[in-house]
Order: structure tokens, then C-alpha cells, then sequence
């Protein structure tokens, strides 16, 4: 999983938010106070200069009505400096004395005397002269570059405006004190907020360090990891989640090793069958396919995962995957070449829901090549046999019936009828005698008796009768070793299993030709051959010599009374004495039987 940047991780949103909401709340809080802090120090400042006001109004009436007929009397103007002079603070900045015809009488600024007996132009003198109400206003004084006050306020007599009081006031002072007020409260705001800061912090990670726990668990649980637990900091909600996570923790690894028991029995199932399983998804793509599928295909697994199950199978141009889907009976694979037979059967098995919702196909092979070959081989059997003992008994029939019609009288006639009837007859007892062999060495009820032969003095027997009754000039050769070779034969078994090979080399050699017969003394073995001049065995069929009523050449091999069988037997009873028997050749210059046979240099210490 990816580690979260400390500038994206909750610990940060959570000291931020934290943070934000503190500041944001002393802020409303602060503007609020300072706001209303600011109000009621400029309504103080206000009240306290105008509360003085009416009793220098008072004097100012006196003076303004008073009568200055005595000769001692002193002059208005002077009487009002006095008054002002008293009057005087150091909030206010001058007072002005105006009467009702504008003109200027007094101020309390004695390097601006100059104004009195000047006319008043000021509009809030002139609406307090004809409205006879005070008026007030807050200004900003470029040369003293502070806040003034400027308050207009009518000397009335019997209800009628004599005269107006023009006063400045330093009311900056009193935003001084704001601004000292300001710094301080945002001094305390930063203090404050550094300390929330810091509880912010050890609060966030009280509550994101078992978040960071559990993101650690989570993280380890989704690579196989479950003996992780998640520490519990309390009983609170992130205590009780916690118990919970580690709860489910518990129920996953069991549910995780249940699912793992479960896939390890089926992978062995799998692994293990000797059919081939494959299974796709409910869009016919292969999501599984066994180790014995994968090699019965002669494919990759890594690479038919997620290949359509019909062209996996090269059913693509008979089958749509929904026709799979509804096919109830086997279908045949025939992967068969030229050289090798391969037919496989394969079963459909639809995976459905309760629902009736179609998840995908399981598809079972089974390897039915042998089964197939055994079933030809069996009918081909058949076929053979029947048509084996069809040709002498037709043959006999005919010359039976022949000889039922008259020419039993025939003294010409019938003993050669006769004759041909007897041959046919012992055909069909050596088919007979062979086939009853052959089904006894199937059924491996047959038995051999070994014993120590020198087998070169027991070859040279067999071959010296073959070369005395031989009817055809075939000339015997004869390459064997000069010493004695003892092996554990079956005399009888053996003799029968020459006889056979002898047999065809006379058979298919030509007038003239030279049999050869070798034994080579190997390491554990001899090997034996006998090879022949005669026309040989074509290169395809070299391997089918072997197999039952198998000839070369049919038509001469049935003439020299050959049942087709000989080979075939030779081959089991090579097979019951521990050797092993082959063929070569070449078509039109004859064909050689090797045999091998276990043999024992040791042993021939005992017979010499």
C-alpha cells in the first residue's frame, strides 16, 4: 500500500481542523468584543466631554446676555477666554465660541485668536445656528494625522439660538487604546492558538494513532498476515472499533485457513486426477486448468487462461459456447496425426446458481485413446479371424461339395481334393492353436520353465534342422561367439519363438539368398538376430510386424500357410523370458528380428 504524505494524513487534517476551529470561533468572538469594546470607549469619551458642556453653556449664556453698560464690566470677548481657558483638557484641542450671526467671539487656542471676529463658515455651525440641534462628527486630521472629534452644540435662551459651542476633541487616543487592546488580544490569540495547537496534536494522535494501527493490520492482512493485532488505548468507540478489528481479524484468519485447507485439497484433487479439468467463467473464457489438462492439450496454463474454451478445445467451427453450454452428451476430441493416435473425451458440466444464473462450464477429459485403439484392435480382430477361417472353410466347402458330386470316384481327383481339405484343416488348428496361445499369455495364466542353456549349442540344433529340412536353396550363415554362453531359458518357449522367425526369413527370402544368423555377447544381455534377403518391410509399417495377423505380403503369406500370428507370439514370450524383440529393414533388400535376452557372465563360472 502506499504511504500517506504527512501533508494528506489525517493527523494533519485533524491538528488543521482542530486549529481552524478555535481560530475562526476567537476570531468571531474577538471582533465581536473589539467591536463593541470600540463603542463604548468612544461613547465614554463622548459622554464625559459632553457632560461638561452644559455647565459652559450656562456661563456662556450669562456672558453673551449679561449687560456691559457698568464701566467695569470687561469686554465679552475676554470674559469667554477665561471661561475657556477653565474649560480647557488635553482631549480637547479647541473650543470655539460662535454667536448667532456666525462670527466667532472666542476659542480656547491661544495661537489661533486670530479667528475671533471672523465669520464662521463651518456647515455644522451654520445647521446648529438655524436648527438649534448639536451635531457631531468623527474626522481624520492629516496635520496631527489622528482621529478627531467634532461636536457642534446650541446656547439657547427662552428657546431661541444665541450662539453655538464649536469643540475639537482628540478622540485618536481612544483608538490608541484599541490598537494596544488589538495587539494584546492577538497576542493572547496566538499564545492560545499554540497551545491548542500542541493539545491539537496530542489529541490527534490519541485518536489517529489506532487509526495508524488498524491501517497497518489492514495493510498486513491483505498480504496473508493475520498475527498482527491491533493494540486497544481504551474503552471508548476507537477502543470498542478496535476490539472489533482485531475480532474480525481473528474471524478472517480462520475463515482465510478454512478457504486454504479447502483450495490445497482441491489443487492436490486436481494435481493429482488423472482426467483433465478445465473451468471457465460464464463467458466461456478458462479461468482453470489442471496440470493433466495442460499436458493431455500440450499447452501452456499460463497462457490459455482467459482463451476461449472453444478454441482451446478446436471446437470453435462446430460449437458456439452457449451450444456447449446445452450439449448433454460427450463429445470426441481427435487430436490423432499421421504418426500418433490421440482421441480424448469431453464431458460438460454447466456451474448454475440457485438462481438458474449460469457462472460457467467445467469441461473433464478423459484419455480414451486406448480405449479406442482396443476397440479397433478388437474389431479388427474380429474382422481378421473371421476372415481367416473364412477362406479354408469356403475352400473346404468347395471341394467337399466337389467331391460329394462325383469326384471322390475320381482316382486323380480325389486324394488331391482330399489333400488340399487336410491342408486347410491343419491351417485352421495352427489359427486355432495360436489364437488359444495368445488368449493364454493375455490372460498371463501361462507359465515358463527356465533352466541354463548354452545357448549357442542350443541355436546351432535349431538352425541345423531348419537347414535340413529347408526345400529351398537358402544358404545359412552363422556369426556366433567361440565360447559356450549360458542363459535361463525356456527351451520349448524359445524353440517356438525361432521357429516363427526362421520361418518367414525362408518364407520372403529369395532362390539364392543367405539368411545370417548373429549372437553378440553384451554387458548383461546377448542379443540375437536373424535377417533375411527378401523384399523387406515397408519403413511405416516397421513397428506393425509385430501385431496380431499383421503380413507383409497377404496374399503369398496365406499361399505359404502363414497365420499371421507368429510374431506377435514371439514378441509375449521374449517379453515373459525379460527381453526384448524389435525389427529393421529395408524395403527390397530384406529385414532383420533382433531379440535380447538377460544374461549373467557370473553364471558360467558354475557350468565350466
Amino acid at each position: 500500500m502506499q504511504k500517506v504524505s504527512f501533508f494528506r494524513s489525517i493527523h494533519l487534517k485533524f491538528v488543521l481542523i482542530y486549529v481552524l476551529l478555535i481560530l475562526i470561533a476567537m476570531q468571531i468572538i474577538g471582533v465581536y468584543f473589539v467591536g463593541k469594546l470600540e463603542d463604548q470607549l468612544v461613547t465614554n469619551f463622548q459622554k464625559g466631554i459632553e457632560g461638561r458642556l452644559p455647565l459652559l453653556e450656562y456661563n456662556i449664556r450669562e456672558e453673551i446676555v449679561k449687560d456691559r453698560s457698568a464701566e467695569d464690566a470687561l469686554p465679552l470677548e475676554a470674559e469667554i477666554k477665561n471661561l475657556l481657558f477653565d474649560f480647557s483638557t488635553a482631549d480637547i484641542s479647541e473650543v470655539r465660541i460662535i454667536n448667532k450671526r456666525s462670527l466667532i467671539i472666542g476659542t480656547s487656542e491661544q495661537n489661533n485668536e486670530g479667528v475671533i471676529g471672523q465669520k464662521s463658515t463651518n456647515p455644522m455651525v451654520k445647521r446648529t445656528l438655524e436648527l438649534g440641534e448639536a451635531e457631531d462628527k468623527i474626522y481624520f486630521d492629516r496635520p496631527s494625522e489622528g482621529r478627531i472629534w467634532v461636536l457642534t452644540s446650541p446656547i439657547k435662551q427662552n428657546g431661541e439660538v444665541i450662539g453655538t459651542i464649536y469643540l475639537v476633541a482628540k478622540i485618536e487616543t481612544v483608538f490608541e487604546q484599541m490598537d494596544e487592546i488589538n495587539s494584546i488580544f492577538i497576542t493572547g490569540t496566538i499564545i492560545a492558538m499554540f497551545i491548542t495547537a500542541i493539545l491539537g496534536i496530542v489529541l490527534a494522535r490519541m485518536i489517529t494513532r489506532p487509526i495508524s494501527d488498524m491501517k497497518r493490520q489492514a495493510t498486513a492482512m491483505a498480504k496473508g498476515n493475520f498475527s498482527r493485532k491491533v493494540r486497544v488505548y481504551g474503552n471508548d468507540e476507537i477502543g470498542q472499533l478496535a476490539l472489533s478489528f482485531n475480532n474480525l481479524t481473528k474471524k478472517l484468519q480462520e475463515a482465510q485457513a478454512m478457504t486454504e485447507g479447502e483450495r490445497r485439497k482441491l489443487s492436490s484433487v486436481l494435481s493429482y486426477m488423472t482426467d483433465g479439468v478445465i473451468a471457465t467463467d460464464r463467458k466461456g473464457k478458462v479461468i482453470l486448468i489442471n496440470e493433466r489438462a495442460a499436458d493431455m492439450l500440450d499447452v501452456s496454463r499460463e497462457t490459455v487462461i482467459s482463451q476461449p474454451i472453444t478454441e482451446l478445445l478446436e471446437l470453435d467451427e462446430d460449437y458456439t459456447f452457449e451450444e456447449l453450454l446445452e450439449e448433454k452428451e460427450s463429445v470426441i476430441l481427435d487430436y490423432s496425426t499421421p504418426e500418433t493416435h490421440f482421441i480424448l473425451r469431453a464431458n460438460m458440466s454447466v456451474i448454475q446458481r440457485e438462481t438458474g444464473f449460469v457462472n460457467g462450464l467445467i469441461v473433464v477429459l478423459h484419455d480414451v485413446t486406448e480405449q479406442e485403439k482396443l476397440d479397433a484392435e478388437r474389431r479388427d480382430f474380429v474382422s481378421n479371424v473371421s476372415h481367416e477361417l473364412r477362406t479354408p472353410l469356403t475352400t473346404m466347402r468347395s471341394y467337399l461339395e466337389a467331391l460329394k458330386d462325383g469326384a471322390m470316384k475320381d482316382e486323380t481327383l480325389g486324394p488331391r481334393f482330399l489333400s488340399v481339405t487336410q491342408l486347410e484343416t491343419e491351417r485352421m488348428i495352427r489359427l486355432v492353436n495360436d489364437l488359444l496361445q495368445l488368449s493364454k499369455m493375455d490372460r498371463r495364466n501361462y507359465e515358463i520353465n527356465p533352466a541354463w542353456v548354452d545357448f549357442i549349442t542350443f541355436f546351432n540344433y535349431i538352425i541345423d534342422r531348419f537347414e535340413m529340412t529347408k526345400e529351398r536353396d537358402v544358404y545359412f550363415r552363422r556369426l556366433f561367439p567361440k565360447q559356450a554362453v549360458f542363459v535361463e531359458i525356456d527351451e520349448d518357449k524359445l524353440t517356438q519363438v525361432i521357429d516363427n522367425i526362421i520361418s518367414n526369413a525362408l518364407k520372403y527370402s529369395p532362390e539364392g539368398g543367405t539368411v545370417t544368423f548373429r549372437v553378440k555377447v553384451l554387458d548383461d544381455k546377448i542379443e540375437v538376430s536373424i535377417s533375411d534377403q527378401g523384399i523387406g518391410i515397408p519403413k511405416d509399417n516397421i513397428q506393425k510386424v509385430f501385431e496380431r495377423f499383421y503380413r507383409v505380403d497377404r496374399a503369398r503369406t496365406r499361399q505359404l500357410g502363414g497365420t499371421g500370428l507368429g510374431l506377435a507370439i514371439a514378441k509375449e514370450m521374449i517379453g515373459a523370458h525379460g527381453g526384448d524383440i524389435w525389427a529393421k529393414s529395408k524395403e527390397g533388400k530384406g529385414t532383420t528380428i533382433l531379440f535380447t535376452l538377460p544374461y549373467d557372465p557370473g553364471q558360467e563360472d558354475d557350468w565350466l
